[in-house]
């Protein structure tokens, strides 16, 4: 990561660590927080419940990064801090209201459709703006930046190209009045690319745990 921020003459510091743990156990999370990683992903809503749970003892920040079905996102709404793949107003929605009124404002990104992908989620570039509009409006929450998951490219120069695109996207809801400063994007195999084009937040898994089952 700091090589790529390096050669993007970016401060390291600029880009955050997201570990996802989805498939491993607490013990794995514990260790990872004890190397000093603050952030965390989860997949999987109830996994991801019982893991809050056996490390409420530790200050750490956890993120929501997988799709999100409307009947799961109270506990969502609730428990995590972060909430990367909103593509639907209902699902915004019922996060706001759902958010407790004591808690901080819920940090949100919207996923965007940058392939032609039907097994992804997220929200089709000409859709994007409208939506945007609408859940900054909404109260409870806090509309942080754009996500994404492209197809997944071997050459660099491809992973370089989506990267770009959600990178244009954000500046220009940025240039219509919005004050985004966050692009959740970049995994194990492209995170470098990521990085080196604006990414704020990577979402490492692989790189981190090893295969998942391993």
């Amino acid at each position: 990561m700091a090589r790529a921020a390096a050669r993007a003459g970016r401060n390291a510091q600029s880009v955050t660590l997201l570990a996802v743990t989805k498939a491993q156990p607490p013990e794995v999370v514990r260790a990872a927080a004890d190397c000093g990683i603050e952030h965390f992903g989860e997949s999987y809503l109830q996994e991801g419940l019982e893991k809050l749970d056996a490390l409420r003892d530790r200050a750490l920040t956890w993120h929501f990064v997988g799709r999100i079905q409307a009947n799961k996102t109270r506990p969502i709404a609730e428990r995590f801090a972060w909430v990367h793949a909103v593509d639907r107003l209902k699902i915004a929605q019922r996060l706001a209201a759902q958010r407790p009124p004591h808690a901080a404002p819920l940090n949100v990104c919207l996923q965007v459709r940058l392939g032609d992908e039907a097994s992804k989620g997220g929200v089709a570039a000409d859709e994007l703006a409208g939506l945007a509009r609408a859940v900054a409006g909404l109260p409870r929450l806090k509309l942080r930046g754009l996500m994404c998951i492209p197809p997944e490219e071997r050459e660099a120069a491809r992973q370089h190209a989506w990267f770009r695109e959600l990178r244009r996207l954000l500046a220009a809801l940025n240039g219509g009045g919005a004050a985004l400063d966050t692009l959740s994007m970049g995994m194990s195999g492209d995170f470098e690319a990521a990085i080196e084009e604006g990414a704020t937040i990577v979402r490492v898994g692989t790189a981190l745990f090893g295969p998942r089952g391993g």
